[in-house]
């Protein structure tokens, strides 16, 4: 019996300690879990501060950035760059006046040679059929006293030519710009003629004539002024 009571004894003093580790174990866990909302509870107070910590920090940082002044040397290099900007204009514009200048003066001076080259065909090509018409054709390109004197001109030879059946062809080949200045110009053109007449049994008279014309700019139109003959060479081949 003093066994079994000295037994219970020991079961009695164990027992203590054994509960009490069970409630220590059990009591962890709990204490554990309890603590697990206080803390995801301090996470998302956390995390709301540090978002709005970091609302509040950003919000600073963009509005001085907005309002921040452009720095010194941010002002030397815009006011670099707009120097050279402008001096690279002012270089383009000093380079391309030129160019658009002698463009101009060429095309100009295609304008003369090509209405003198029209105006000498028109001149001297005519045909029996035609001849009574042709001071009013050439009269386009006639101005003053020489569209008078042309015309008078032709009047003469008007009636003879016809009566012979004279037949005149031009040919140009070749006008030039000899000056321009202004509303005046000076041009050459070089010319083939051919004649032809029954009476010459239609054997053509050739000759290779050049002309120097002086020129006027009329309401945008080049018109002849004046004409010379500066080379007249009879080709007619001889029998």
């Amino acid at each position: 019996m003093e066994d079994q009571q000295h037994a219970t004894g020991d079961l009695t003093d164990e027992s203590p300690d054994i509960a009490s580790e069970d409630v220590v174990e059990t009591d962890a866990p709990e204490t554990e879990a309890a603590e697990t909302p206080d803390s995801e509870s301090g996470d998302e107070s956390t995390d709301d501060e540090n978002v709005d910590d970091t609302t509040e920090a950003e919000e600073p940082v963009l509005g001085f950035r907005e309002r921040r002044p452009a720095g010194k040397w941010s002002l030397i290099a815009t006011a670099v760059a707009a120097a050279l900007f402008v001096g690279s204009a002012a270089f383009a514009g000093a380079s391309v006046q030129p160019y658009l200048t002698d463009r101009a003066t060429v095309e100009i001076k295609q304008r003369v040679a090509r209405t003198a080259a029209n105006a000498i065909t028109t001149l001297w090509t005519y045909t029996p059929a035609n001849i009574d018409k042709l001071a009013d054709r050439a009269s386009q390109y006639l101005s003053g006293d020489f569209e008078a004197s042309y015309r008078k001109y032709i009047d003469a030879i008007a009636a003879p030519n016809k009566q012979a059946q004279i037949t005149n062809n031009t040919q140009v080949t070749g006008a030039a710009v000899e000056s321009l200045n202004g509303p005046d110009a000076t041009a050459i053109v070089y010319t083939n003629t051919t004649s032809t007449s029954p009476a010459t049994k239609d054997v053509p008279s050739l000759k290779y004539l050049s002309y120097r014309l002086a020129m006027q700019r009329n309401h945008g139109h080049w018109l002849v002024t004046k004409m010379t003959t500066v080379t007249s060479l009879d080709l007619t081949p001889k029998f």
